[in-house]
């Protein structure tokens, strides 16, 4: 947590969470007492314009997410959005972002890379899939955990056994990143309860394969 973030969070008019309890727990340790609203998935609809107008009548608000930056991959995205249509002021304050911290210590080419965040579930995944395995760019993908060995199985039938890293709870307690091709990172998490959130590095398709480097 930046100093700058913990700065915010007591000066700002409000701090709109993606989960209170956790974010009332950040809070706790840092010791700011500040106004908590919900703002995640199942309410962005109904509490985003709300938001934005009490950003309109001069308020400042602060926007937490569960882990990582807000706006990558979760409902924060929609309130900046609507707040650019409002030209309204938005200021990030840097921090880990799960992608880039998974593709630094991945091991797979850093120089081109294309971030993905999470796979449709169940219409156009496999379109989607049959896509990305022409795609020569370094992969990223979010996944959560009770879908991760559906995905990898996925990966190993669509792209072919390709070189991948696989980190969960980046800079967290558990953190911890399994490298291998497809074959071998699956046979790994198949046997273990599988817990904590999901950063697939995959390695780009190669249209000429370099000698020692079999990656299709």
């Amino acid at each position: 947590m930046p100093p700058r973030g913990v700065r915010i969070l007591g000066e700002a008019d409000l701090v709109a969470a993606e989960d209170t309890r956790h974010t009332g727990l950040l809070m706790h340790h840092f010791g700011i007492r500040n106004r908590l609203e919900s703002y995640h998935d199942y309410n962005k609809e109904k509490t985003g314009p709300r938001l934005i107008q009490r950003l309109l009548d001069g308020e400042s608000i602060a926007v937490v997410s569960d882990a990582g930056t807000p706006g990558i991959s979760d409902p924060a995205f929609n309130l900046v959005r609507s707040a650019a249509e409002n030209n309204i002021p938005v200021v990030p304050i840097p921090g880990p972002t799960a992608a880039i911290a998974a593709l630094s210590v991945s091991g797979l080419p850093t120089d081109r890379f294309v971030f993905e965040g999470f796979l449709p579930a169940k219409k156009g995944r496999r379109t989607r899939l049959e896509e990305l395995a022409k795609e020569t760019r370094t992969l990223i993908l979010y996944e959560s955990p009770h879908r991760l060995i559906r995905t990898l199985g996925d990966l190993l039938e669509t792209l072919g056994d390709r070189r991948i890293s696989v980190s969960r709870e980046l800079t967290k307690k558990f953190e911890e990143t399994v490298r291998g091709r497809l074959s071998e990172v699956l046979p790994v998490f198949s046997g273990r309860k599988i817990l904590g959130e999901f950063v697939l590095v995959i390695h780009g398709h190669l249209d000429r394969e370099k000698p020692n480097d079999k990656t299709d």
